[in-house]
């Protein structure tokens, strides 16, 4: 088995054994090329600080990393079901973080999807502390027009409207690398941000003095009516109990749990 950075595969490659190791994966993962690039520049993917194994030329197990201001993030780790239960994930691990450590980073952060315990249990094993826990929700569309809502041009201009910091793939930094359309809608009150293509709706945040107005809902169903598909809110901060508290009211679902945990580099 060979270990490399991926720094010059190519991505046809890296998009073939994605598709290998998650074919089995408990939440789909079945993307097209072009949805996979997209995610991975979201999260700021960094090939360099990526790992690839190899057998022969064929790559079996990968973990992707993004970077951004001293924090490196596993965007995914896979291994293809040929080749598990051989260490091939903590062998990754332990070749990467020493690079990771060496370009910078200050911590490295994942998240695992709570029921899987055989990976929770490998990156506490590996150092890694759990920090929070994320939900995933769902919402469907809801029928009728929605009041208007207006665009907003400026990504975070009520960041003080967050009553805590947003995951990874929700930050404003991965909202600004996107390259796939996305709408910012609100007012002075709040404000969502969501991707029509996909209705992925990274933000969503009421100033505290216009909570219980109704605010929230408005902005959820524009939302919803510029997507025109069903919402999801992917790793909301399960501290946050407000946010949960409105999206339960609304009649969102919730989907899966997740654990963020971090390594101090």
């Amino acid at each position: 088995m060979k270990f490399r950075p991926l720094v010059h595969e190519d991505f046809d490659v890296v998009y073939a054994a994605f598709l290998e190791a998650f074919s089995d994966y408990v939440v789909p993962m079945q993307l097209t090329r072009e949805q996979l690039a997209e995610m991975l520049t979201r999260r700021g993917w960094a090939p360099e600080l990526s790992v690839g194994v190899f057998d022969d030329e064929r790559m079996v197990a990968f973990t992707l990393n993004g970077f951004h201001d001293g924090v490196a993030y596993d965007s995914g780790t896979g291994v293809v079901p040929s080749h598990r239960r051989r260490g091939l994930a903590r062998q990754m691990m332990e070749f990467l973080t020493p690079r990771l450590h060496e370009t910078g980073a200050r911590r490295y952060v994942l998240e695992v999807i709570e029921a899987n315990t055989p990976a929770t249990t490998l990156y506490r094993e590996c150092g890694f502390v759990e920090t929070r826990r994320l939900q995933c929700w769902s919402y469907g569309e809801t029928p009728g027009q929605p009041r208007p809502v207006g665009r907003i041009g400026q990504i975070g201009q009520l960041r003080e409207a967050f009553d805590v910091e947003p995951s990874w793939q929700n930050a404003t930094h991965s909202v600004e690398r996107a390259t796939a359309e996305h709408v910012v809608l609100g007012n002075d009150d709040g404000f969502v941000i969501v991707f029509p293509a996909n209705g992925d709706v990274p933000q969503l945040a009421v100033r505290r003095e216009a909570r219980r107005r109704g605010v929230g809902t408005q902005l959820l169903r524009a939302a919803a009516a510029a997507a025109g598909k069903p919402l999801r809110l992917i790793n909301v901060d399960d501290r946050d109990a407000g946010i949960a508290a409105f999206l339960e009211a609304v009649g969102a679902k919730r989907t899966i749990a997740q654990r963020e945990m971090v390594l101090a580099l």
